[in-house]
């Protein structure tokens, strides 16, 4: 499907370029994009994929990944039958839901990537994703987030009066995506078109649950004053949110939740390094040998970043958004949704920095209180950027056939703007 959609965005942004006289756009959209892969997107990645890989493998060797991943093994489990219990790609996806619940960006999409190269190791047929992909994939294209900060943020700059507003109505907009993607991507694997090919040959053999997973070789147990000097550790960080909390202009459960999302990453940065330190490993040579991994997946990416943002960036400077977007707007004024947000709607699964550049226009167009302006914040909290996420996570492991996760995910962002019209009509009209 992905190959189908990419030469559909890159004909039809070429073919609408020629024809609207926009070819210089798409000829500048098309050296931007190569550059913004690169500097914007790979470049940084690899840096933050350096750290957190570090981080992470010493939360691996120490234990913690496996006693984190046990707290959700069960539901887990039925996630992701295909999985054995006690592989460490179980982990991984814990910590990248987390992340992603936070509005973490920054350590969620290196988590993933991890979590893709653990699947990986358990896939028989390199190349095509497995289930297990698809459905990890579905996950992130419509997990459930408690504070779309960006939106939030933008209101707040904005002026609006209670720019917490959307809160409830993006979350209850996510969790109908995430509930749709979920079922999509089980229901879709089933079908002939999206079925596993034979496995003819591999020299690849599938991790027991008990090959390379680092965690299962636990260090000493921790004696009573280090576990007292960890719980010194949490309880700095309880305080920390305590003293947040009077700070944020909100309700209590959405400030306690915003001031998590404040401590969580300092929390786990040091989390981590002193547990390991504790159970006595070699913090800095452990960190270093995660870190290496970091720049080898963002290269192994680039060439899909390229491939994704090339496509959308001449799709968009030929003028291909707001062709569809007069095509399509008679359709959506009978359901409800303004012609401005059209290309907010359309744009969002491609790209989340250009998505984010039309919600702060409507904002400023329409008025951070308006009806268009929540809606817009509610549709941008309860959707996900599919084709990028599919992009980066499927190009870290060379996946070329994604079967069924574009479709999973794009069905779950539209289940995520549906919500969004059903629940701002109801809260803010």
């Amino acid at each position: 499907m992905l190959n189908y959609l990419w030469l559909g965005l890159i004909l039809s942004g070429v073919i609408l370029g020629v024809v609207t006289g926009h070819t210089e756009a798409v000829t500048t959209a098309t050296f931007d994009a190569c550059k913004s892969a690169l500097l914007n997107i790979a470049l940084p990645l690899g840096a933050i994929m350096a750290f957190w890989l570090g981080i992470m493998r010493l939360a691996e060797k120490s234990g913690a990944v496996e006693h984190l991943s046990s707290v959700l093994r069960p539901l887990l489990k039925r996630l992701f039958p295909e999985v054995p219990a006690d592989h460490p790609a179980m982990g991984a996806i814990v910590m990248n839901i987390a992340a992603n619940m936070l509005g973490l960006g920054n350590a969620a999409t290196p988590l993933g990537l991890r979590a893709m190269q653990d699947l990986e190791s358990l896939n028989d047929r390199p190349g095509t994703a497995s289930n297990a992909m698809c459905t990890f994939l579905a996950i992130n294209t419509s997990s459930v987030q408690l504070i779309p900060s960006t939106a939030v943020g933008i209101l707040a700059a904005a002026g609006a009066t209670h720019p917490t507003a959307i809160i409830g109505t993006a979350f209850v907009a996510t969790c109908c995506s995430f509930l749709t993607g979920i079922t999509a991507v089980k229901l879709l694997q089933r079908l002939p078109m999206f079925a596993l090919p034979p496995i003819i040959s591999s020299d690849k053999k599938p991790d027991s649950a008990t090959e390379n997973l680092p965690f299962l070789k636990i260090p000493h147990p921790l004696s009573l004053w280090e576990k007292l000097l960890l719980l010194a550790y949490a309880g700095l960080f309880l305080w920390a949110v305590g003293h947040l909390l009077p700070l944020q202009h909100s309700s209590f459960p959405i400030a306690l939740i915003q001031s998590i999302s404040l401590v969580a990453i300092p929390f786990l940065v040091g989390f981590f390094p002193l547990y390991a330190a504790l159970k006595g490993l070699s913090v800095y040579e452990e960190f270093i040998e995660g870190a290496k991994e970091g720049l080898q997946t963002a290269l192994r990416i680039f060439p899909y970043l390229v491939a994704i943002l090339v496509a959308v960036g001449i799709f968009r400077a030929a003028g291909g958004i707001d062709i569809l977007s007069r095509l399509l707007s008679p359709a959506l004024d009978l359901i409800g949704l303004p012609s401005q947000l059209l290309p907010l709607v359309l744009v969002r699964p491609m790209s989340g920095s250009a998505a984010t550049g039309l919600f702060a226009e409507i904002v400023k167009s329409c008025g951070p209180n308006s009806y268009a302006a929540q809606l817009a914040g509610t549709i941008l909290g309860g959707t996900e950027t599919t084709l990028y996420v599919l992009a980066v996570y499927f190009g870290s492991v060379a996946i070329r056939r994604g079967r069924h996760a574009l479709a999973a995910g794009l069905l779950a962002d539209a289940a995520g703007v549906a919500a969004s019209l059903v629940i701002c009509r109801l809260v803010f009209r």
